[in-house]
């Protein structure tokens, strides 16, 4: 996968766990799960450096 693929994929899931978060809770399940797909994703591009 290319970076700028990843860097999207990462803009988006940061988006969306931020806004799930608002509406729940940072310690919701669903928002911990997402934070670490992020964590993924940002594994991912540092895989890339």
């Amino acid at each position: 996968m290319a970076a700028i693929d990843i860097l999207e994929k990462i803009e988006d899931c940061r988006n969306d766990m931020v806004m799930l978060a608002m509406q729940t809770s940072f310690s919701d399940q669903k928002v911990v799960e997402m934070s670490v797909k992020l964590d993924q994703l940002l594994n991912q591009l540092e895989q890339l450096k």
